[in-house]
């Protein structure tokens, strides 16, 4: 008769135990690469935009700048006496939000030099309009390269947007722009008028000129802001920004028709050119504030998002540190249990030195004792004793 051979349990090898384990770190690599690159880029995203507020905080303080400033131009060329407070304190709130955020922007360097210049012109002397004129064009062009350091160092010229990149490039650039041009082409055409008739002739080469540094911008501000409006998904944008475009493009097509010499004439009537003027820097003026609320507006509402893009990674990251910890614990008591039951020997290959497991058979206590009736019994065929046995005729008893 063949006796099956004990089994014998097998323990598992180092590599198996630790393959799943393994898998499991080679999971959370490429996911934490992942999650991380995605907290990096939402947090440079965020940082860009957060940046940009400052550049439209600096925006905002050169705005009441250049509208005091094309004031105090053409109160100087048409020698009318112009309130230097009106400028004095747009200088000094400017200086005010300079002093707070131009290191950040880099913008402090040429914020220095322009207030040097604007104090100079409030000690100058009214009395020579063509040198107003020029010494208040170099300022202009001084304010205008500031506008243009802000842009650039705060971001919003690489603003990712369409519809606030399209905002920012016209309050930014083209309306201011813009609004100095046009101030520039009314107080020029004062200063043609008082001019002698032989330079008249080039009195208009001028204007030219500066009708087209003043239509160009304009031209670039209603497209822009059409092209923002149409590309936006807020619903309060075109609401917002339409009804005072509409006013400022008409204001603008006066100020290019005032400045064509009249039919049959050779000269431009300076005082409805400088009402025409006047009109598109009101129309400018209320304009801008306009925009840069909603390019504000559109900053925040994308660092909100930003915000919740940011919870939701660290959410996702925790949820799934989480869970690679339960699946790792879970591997690592299977793996413990294995362990336990690989150590324990099998019964009925015991040796004698090894513990008998709890759950092997014993025989009862006591068995094999005289005068027990419990004893054991010897397997096999038993045989009755010889006083008992039946004979051939003891089944008719």
């Amino acid at each position: 008769m063949a006796v099956p051979a004990p089994r014998v349990r097998r323990r598992p090898s180092t590599l198996g135990r630790l393959l799943p384990l393994l898998l499991i770190a080679a999971l959370l690599a490429p996911v934490g690469v992942l999650l991380t690159q995605t907290w990096r880029h939402t947090g440079d995203d965020r940082d860009l935009a957060a940046r940009e507020r400052l550049g439209v905080q600096y925006l905002r303080a050169l705005a009441p700048v250049t509208d005091a400033l094309v004031d105090a131009q053409s109160a100087a060329v048409n020698g009318r006496p112009a309130s230097g407070e009106t400028l004095a304190r747009a200088v000094e709130e400017a200086a005010s939000v300079d002093a707070r955020i131009g290191v950040e922007l880099r913008s402090q360097e040429r914020w220095a030099g322009l207030r040097a210049k604007l104090e100079a012109l409030r000690d100058r002397s009214p009395a020579d309009p063509a040198a107003a004129f020029t010494a208040y064009s170099e300022v202009t062009d001084l304010l205008l390269a500031l506008h243009r350091k802000v842009r650039e160092s705060s971001g919003l010229v690489r603003d990712p947007a369409a519809d606030s990149y399209f905002l920012q490039d016209s309050v930014g650039q083209e309306l201011p722009e813009a609004v100095v041009a046009a101030g520039r082409l009314a107080d020029l055409g004062a200063l043609v008028a008082r001019r002698p008739a032989a330079e008249q002739p080039r009195g208009l080469l001028e204007l030219t000129a500066l009708r087209v540094a003043a239509l160009a911008p304009a031209a670039d501000v209603v497209d822009n802001l059409r092209s923002a409006v149409d590309g936006s998904e807020s619903t309060d944008l075109g609401a917002n920004v339409l009804t005072p475009l509409d006013n400022y493009q008409r204001s603008v097509e006066a100020l290019a028709a005032y400045s064509m010499p009249a039919d049959g004439t050779a000269t431009v009537d300076p005082g409805r050119l400088g009402a025409a003027g006047l009109n598109a820097h009101t129309a400018a003026r209320q304009l801008q504030p306009v925009i840069l609320a909603e390019l504000d507006a559109l900053l925040v509402e994308r660092i909100d998002g930003l915000d919740r893009d940011r919870w939701l990674t660290t959410g996702a990251a925790a949820a799934f540190v989480l869970l690679s910890g339960w699946l790792a614990g879970l591997l690592i008591s299977a793996d413990r249990r294995t362990r336990r039951r690989a150590a324990m020997p099998i019964p009925g290959t015991d040796s004698p030195d090894e513990p008998t497991p709890a759950d092997a058979w014993q025989p009862p206590i006591g068995a094999g004792r005289a005068g027990d009736h419990r004893a054991l019994q010897p397997v096999g065929a038993a045989r009755e004793p010889e006083a008992t046995q039946w004979g051939p005729f003891d089944a008719a008893r």
